[in-house]
């Protein structure tokens, strides 16, 4: 989870302003969190609040991201999720936006298997992101941080990828000088999937992420989530990014820490 915050504050000062390089200073007084981190800790609420049991996750998702989505109101929603936010009877739309990806990551970390991974990621997303390709494109950056956390290596995941979700035939150099700004699931996964696979290191993954240009702080951000199971997470980039969330939110972070994140998996089987 700590990498898609990371992808997201590193990413915000570009998402409207491009930097299709690698060469950038990684923090800076641009930086924000924003729509990315606030509902990748509203999934992490809502899984918190349900630890004894899935029944409700539905219900304690939607009243999570309602919940936290007051409290943010400017953190960059789009404008049916923001309508969405503000509903009294909230029902889902049907969308494939990428935000389904950007804050999925806490189910990969909150399950003990791959089946169960897929399981939650499915209900934390269907709440609002309802279309094949919003469910899709969430399951699939799930399943890459499950695996990546399991041990697998980066040509089982990318295999695992192609065989079952996006053609990844392509590099970051070659797509970079033609990718355009893009909101969906499927011109961002896979995107995301392949900044982390031609990666290095956690810190490369979210510089070779934004040089893609397009969405930025999305597109970081899942890459991010990634990273962070195959790497981990510097103790100095750790430090510096929670600096950035509100005592509110740095407190759903620490229970989630201290409650969930480092559970050891059982395989990543389906």
């Amino acid at each position: 989870m700590l990498g898609a915050i990371i992808g997201d504050i590193v990413g915000s000062r570009f998402e409207f302003r491009n930097h299709r390089s690698k060469d950038f200073k990684l923090f800076d007084r641009g930086c924000s969190i924003t729509d990315d981190s606030v509902m990748t800790l509203a999934v992490a609420k809502a899984i918190l609040a349900c630890q004894n049991g899935r029944s409700k996750l539905n219900e304690e998702t939607i009243r999570a991201m309602q919940t936290l989505g007051y409290a943010y109101p400017d953190a960059g929603y789009g404008g049916m999720f923001s309508r969405w936010l503000g509903s009294k009877n909230p029902q889902p739309y049907n969308s494939f936006g990428n935000g389904a990806a950007m804050r999925v990551s806490p189910c990969a970390w909150a399950a003990k298997t791959e089946a169960e991974a897929k399981e939650l990621s499915k209900l934390v997303t269907e709440v609002t992101h309802n279309h094949p390709e919003g469910i899709k494109g969430a399951e699939a950056t799930t399943v890459a941080i499950f695996m990546a956390r399991s041990g697998a290596d980066k040509e089982a995941i990318r295999a695992r990828i192609e065989k079952e979700y996006y053609d990844l035939n392509f590099t970051i150099d070659e797509i970079r000088p033609t990718y355009k700004f893009n909101e969906t699931c499927q011109e961002t996964v896979p995107q995301a999937i392949a900044a982390f696979l031609e990666s290095e290191s956690f810190e490369d993954c979210i510089r070779t992420a934004i040089s893609v240009g397009g969405d930025s702080d999305t597109l970081a951000a899942i890459a991010g989530s990634i990273a962070e199971a195959f790497y981990g997470v510097p103790d100095t980039i750790r430090e510096k990014a929670l600096t950035y969330l509100p005592a509110d939110l740095k407190d759903i972070f620490d229970e989630w820490e201290t409650k969930i994140q480092g559970r050891k998996v059982s395989d990543h089987s389906e």
